[in-house]
């Protein structure tokens, strides 16, 4: 039984630990609130995390420490620096590997498909920010100073994206959704049990050190589709949806830090933005979870 500490108790943190736990490894849960499932194996401890002196001790004799944090969206650019560097000089003094969990912003706006090769062009600083904390971490892997592995995925299925901010609600009651995107161009969506079982399988196996992953993800969906698959499996009424002109969507930014910070990624959600994910799935033997399924752990209770 070895220990694996994982810092943030959001819908992936938690998802990663109860997947070890389950598996019968000791798992160290943090989180500002010392939150999280209530499991025999899961020890939940209250704790900063750009707290570097405090993650080090809590990560002493683990196998890996996995970034599972999830600042407030809006706060990104200054809340995260301090959270990285921390996270980065926990692994460095404990030995244990860093796994981190990610995304697809820091490669920007792309032509094609995401895959393993697509390089990090972001030059928004909210885009790049992610891009950055990934080379660092990176060089310090390179210098022989830590051990580093990152996981990508592209927008949850279940939490924390347009489906359960914009879309779930509204389709349940059966009202209109206003969406800040185009309603029929191709998007990947990933299933969070994929990305907890991705960030495991990087962490423990040593051919994913200094590399990132793109996190196993079914075939693309227009938001029309997925809107619709979701009505069916929830037992709805077809949805109704709507376009926020961005005119619009730039106004209501003006007063809701959330609309605001939906202009940086507003370009994934007027072109095809897709992924490639066939060489994590290979690699790691991982195939995505089947749509129906995870759209079924998205309807609320």
């Amino acid at each position: 039984m070895s220990l694996h500490v994982i810092v943030g108790a959001g819908p992936v943190g938690t998802a990663v630990a109860r997947l070890l736990a389950d598996r019968g490894e000791r798992v160290r849960l943090l989180s500002r609130r010392g939150s999280g499932p209530d499991h025999p194996s899961i020890e939940r401890v209250a704790a900063d995390a750009t707290q570097a002196d405090r993650l080090s001790e809590l990560a002493a004799g683990a196998v890996a420490l996995y970034n599972c944090a999830n600042p407030l969206y809006h706060r990104w650019l200054a809340d995260w620096p301090p959270i990285a560097a921390a996270l980065l000089t926990a692994s460095e003094r404990s030995g244990a590997v860093l796994a981190v969990t990610s995304n697809l912003y820091g490669y920007g706006p792309v032509d094609g498909p995401i895959t393993d090769a697509t390089p990090l062009a972001a030059t928004h600083p909210k885009l790049r920010l992610r891009a950055d904390m990934w080379r660092e971490a990176l060089a310090r892997h390179e210098a022989g100073r830590i051990r580093v592995t990152e996981i990508r995925s592209s927008d949850y299925i279940e939490a924390n994206s347009i489906l359960s901010f914009v879309l779930s609600k509204p389709i349940l009651a059966g009202k209109r959704a206003f969406v800040p995107g185009a309603l029929d161009v191709p998007h990947s969506w990933t299933a969070i049990g994929d990305a907890a079982r991705t960030l495991v399988a990087a962490a423990t196996d040593a051919r994913a050190w200094g590399k990132a992953w793109l996190v196993p993800t079914q075939p693309p969906l227009t938001v029309r589709a997925l809107a619709t698959r979701f009505a069916a499996v929830a037992g709805a009424p077809p949805p109704k949806l709507s376009v926020i002109p961005y005119p619009v969507l730039w106004t209501v930014g003006l007063f809701v830090p959330l609309a605001r910070e939906l202009r940086a990624t507003r370009y994934q959600f007027v072109r095809p933005f897709v992924v490639d994910s066939s060489t994590t799935e290979k690699t790691f033997g991982l195939a995505p979870t089947e749509l129906d399924v995870a759209l079924k752990a998205a309807v609320p209770g």
